[in-house]
């Protein structure tokens, strides 16, 4: 960490308990202290997790430096607080919980400069959802972040139809302190039947980052699919994405719709069908299912978008079961690359096929060999 200059003007400090910390003296419970100008920072973990966890309680205090001068109080918290979102500041600023010399203000009131800022704000639990223990498969885990490999089958978030036995109760159970954070802290979703990488923020810093680094397409995200069709080449499809005009659950390419971008190049070819890898430059529902479907080369086992069940003139029974009896889309999140959100460094993780679309191209290439 950078250490250059050791100025102690315009230091905040934050502390973040657990309520069972505040009942408990705060045993264990550390602070972290910023230094803006000089960037030192240090960080300790919270309390333990054996702790009872009736939601967490954030402190921080700060200065504001006289160059805020004439900012509105939030774009100045802003400003001074980057690992937390602006809505969630300006609720904090309207709710009392932040704030200014000791008294309450508004969002818009502006700023002089130097007066002191205390925020004392509970992040509530998300009670809607139980721990359940369900097992995952961890990529990378350290105290900001998960990445983990979801398996085809496992819805990620409780719904219409799903109330449990999702990837937020396996994630509630794995780490009780997710409750404090929006979503448990899954910032980006796959669909059901498609199996793969998925990030998974542990601290509200770094669910505020990841938010923001999917908004400004820093989290590169790559897929491996199985479509039907020969492709000549891979290309680019630039085709906006809106709601199905009918049929609500469904989305379609509509002009007017939500600019949608999908790269695609092959892997491998077959008699019939072909191995593509696939990069998001967007992140619309349902994209490379809707995005390939439109370029002619629906996703193999795609009920939805993939028309009726098909067969290719002349293929064997081994193949003809393989498709008939393949469980889901063929689609497989195989790469995630992006800056950490905390530490900045470089995490690039991967996960090989799963075992039912290893087998597929097994059985595709067998069948084109005997063919």
């Amino acid at each position: 960490m950078a250490t250059a200059s050791r100025t102690r003007d315009w230091r905040r400090e934050t502390r973040v308990f657990t309520q069972g910390d505040l009942s408990s003296g705060r045993q264990g419970a550390k602070y972290i202290e910023t230094d803006f100008h000089a960037g030192l920072v240090r960080q300790a973990a919270v309390a333990s997790e054996s702790q009872p966890m009736g939601g967490r309680t954030l402190e921080i205090s700060l200065t504001i430096p006289p160059e805020q001068a004439g900012l509105r109080l939030d774009q100045a918290l802003a400003t001074l607080l980057p690992d937390y979102s602006r809505s969630r500041l300006k609720a904090w600023i309207e709710s009392g919980e932040a704030r200014v010399d000791g008294l309450p203000r508004r969002p818009r009131d502006r700023v002089l400069g130097g007066e002191s800022v205390s925020i004392a704000a509970t992040l509530p639990e998300d009670t809607r959802a139980a721990p359940q223990a369900i097992p995952l498969v961890l990529v990378h885990e350290d105290r900001h972040l998960f990445v983990l490999d979801k398996p085809a089958g496992l819805v990620v978030h409780p719904g219409a139809g799903n109330p449990d036995s999702t990837l937020q109760n396996a994630l509630l159970a794995l780490d009780p302190g997710l409750a404090a954070l929006p979503r448990a802290g899954i910032v980006h979703r796959l669909d059901k039947d498609t199996s793969g990488l998925l990030v998974v923020a542990r601290t509200l810093p770094a669910h505020t980052a990841l938010v923001r680094m999917l908004e400004a397409r820093d989290i590169h995200r790559e897929y491996e699919a199985i479509c039907r069709g020969v492709m000549t080449a891979g290309g680019t499809i630039d085709a906006p994405i809106d709601r199905h005009p009918t049929e609500r659950v469904r989305m379609a390419v509509r002009q007017g719709g939500r600019e949608a971008v999908t790269h695609y190049r092959v892997i491998r070819r077959f008699r019939a069908h072909t191995h593509v890898r696939v990069q998001l430059e967007t992140g619309r529902t349902h994209q490379i299912r809707v995005h390939l479907t439109h370029a002619g080369y629906p996703i193999v086992g795609d009920r939805v978008y993939g028309g009726r069940l098909a067969f290719p003139r002349g293929c064997g029974e081994e193949l003809r079961q393989a498709l008939r009896e393949f469980p889901r889309q063929a689609l497989h999140a195989a790469r995630l690359e992006f800056a950490h959100p905390v530490t900045g460094r470089p995490l690039e993780c991967r996960a090989r096929l799963p075992e039912d679309m290893q087998g597929l191209l097994e059985a595709l290439a067998r069948d084109g060999a005997a063919g």
